[in-house]
């Protein structure tokens, strides 16, 4: 079991860019994965980013190319690099983690974190 905390989150104009940070503690050893969902009202949740152990990176489409996630196994944190927001990356984020990152294609997680609001609007 872990511990996660997310924070960076907050309000941008289409075409900025925020940085979320998740640290992890408790058992990091189960934190093979660590991933970034998100989810706003009335939509389903949605993965948006993994990063494994070894830095090996997934992404959904729609986020390819705007955003980079990655790690720091010796502060037990992960990141998440926003760049070219768009109305529609408004969400609240999720960091989780899980042994492996097939989790993430399953949108399923072992642990959460209580999420971090974005909100990219004119």
């Amino acid at each position: 079991q872990v511990d996660l905390l997310e924070s960076g989150g907050g309000s941008v104009q289409p075409g900025g860019s925020l940085r979320l940070s998740c640290v992890v503690s408790g058992d990091i050893y189960s934190a093979y994965c660590m991933m970034w969902f998100r989810q706003s009202p009335g939509k389903e949740r949605e993965g948006v980013a993994a990063i494994d152990m070894d830095g090996k990176t997934i992404y959904a489409d729609s986020v390819k190319g705007r955003f980079t996630v990655s790690r720091d196994n010796a502060k037990n944190s992960m990141y998440l690099e926003m760049n070219n927001l768009k109305s529609e990356d408004t969400a609240t984020y999720y960091c989780a983690t899980s042994w492996g990152c097939g989790s993430f294609y399953l949108k399923r997680a072992d642990s959460w974190g209580q999420g971090t609001q974005v909100n990219v609007s004119s």
